[in-house]
């Protein structure tokens, strides 16, 4: 049976809600970039970010999450179609997990060109 289609664009807000809340509380690294999250938007404030690298941060940030988001979703589908083992279920889940790592990567990258000329002096 299809799930039906959303009442409303306020639905669809609450619906999407949901979904971040139910990633903060059961995954472990989501609660991780949050908390980087907010420890970058303070590097940001107390370094008084332009508001081209607070774009290009917001961008960042919001891509990593949205990486983690999705991969969530994957393991969820992969352990509802597949609860036992199977060699092409792990191939799913972990890419889906390197595609984390690599948006979180290129994350590292953005900030380490933004703060570390800051840190360093210049």
């Amino acid at each position: 049976m299809a799930m039906p289609k959303s009442p409303s664009i306020l639905a669809s807000f609450r619906f999407a809600w949901q979904g971040v809340k139910h990633a903060f509380r059961t995954q472990r690294n989501f609660r991780v970039h949050a908390a980087v999250t907010a420890l970058v938007v303070l590097a940001g404030l107390m370094f008084r970010l332009s508001w081209t690298e607070w774009a290009v941060i917001a961008l960042t940030v919001a891509v990593v999450f949205q990486a983690e988001l999705v991969n969530t979703a994957l393991e969820a589908v992969v352990d509802h179609v597949s609860p036992d083992f199977h060699a092409l279920a792990k191939v799913a889940k972990d890419c889906a997990a390197a595609a984390v790592l690599v948006v979180a990567l290129g994350a590292v990258a953005v900030g380490v060109a933004i703060f570390l000329p800051r840190l360093l002096g210049g």
